[in-house]
């Protein structure tokens, strides 16, 4: 079916950010936010989500981490869009349960089209590092949103903050890896309306 790859810039009085995403990749990274956990999470998924990722974000950190994180989710929402292309032939679906010491993530999600988002961690401190824990969330919800994506993400068990995003952060890169893989036996599109 050939690689499947996208190129996304994003230019706002806030940030600006540029991403390449292969979806047939082997892991390899190029990223720079200026924020590093958010570039040591984005890193692990594309580790183990076997993407290639490139992501260069200049953002306003003298403000804090928001803009930077959110816009971040937006542009990589659409490069998987754009990556993904008409669906035909996918899995659509994926869904896993990982374990990343003390914590334990499920994450399952659909390419439907219809974005939606269902979070559930907690998180007892208010930053690992130079990221805000409450971000985690709005990343994940602007992906889904600039995607079309249907995300559930839940916290089974964990104590540990930065066990805990990097187990969701993960997960997510296994669900995804999963619903963008084709099988033979799906022609078209699955779905019966016949699109997506």
């Amino acid at each position: 079916m050939g690689n499947r790859r996208a190129d996304v810039t994003r230019t706002t009085s806030e940030t600006n950010i540029e991403c390449s995403l292969e979806l047939e990749g082997s892991g390899k990274t190029e990223i720079n936010t200026g924020i590093g956990f958010f570039d040591h999470m984005l890193n692990s998924f594309a580790k183990h989500g076997l993407f290639d990722l490139k992501c260069k974000v200049s953002g306003d950190l003298f403000v804090d981490c928001h803009h930077s994180i959110e816009d971040t989710g937006i542009v990589l929402g659409q490069a998987i869009k754009k990556a993904v292309g008409s669906k035909k032939g996918i899995k659509r679906y994926g869904s896993v349960t990982i374990p990343m010491d003390d914590a334990l993530i499920l994450c399952a999600l659909d390419l439907s089209g219809r974005p939606y988002l269902v979070f559930d961690a907690q998180f007892t401190t208010n930053r690992v590092g130079y990221f805000d824990t409450e971000m985690v969330k709005e990343f994940f919800y602007a992906i889904c949103y600039s995607c079309g994506m249907n995300l559930h993400i839940k916290q089974l068990a964990g104590n540990n903050n930065h066990h805990i995003i990097e187990g969701i952060f993960k997960a997510f890169a296994k669900a995804l890896d999963e619903a963008t893989q084709y099988d033979k036996r799906i022609e078209d599109v699955l779905s019966t309306k016949g699109s997506l």
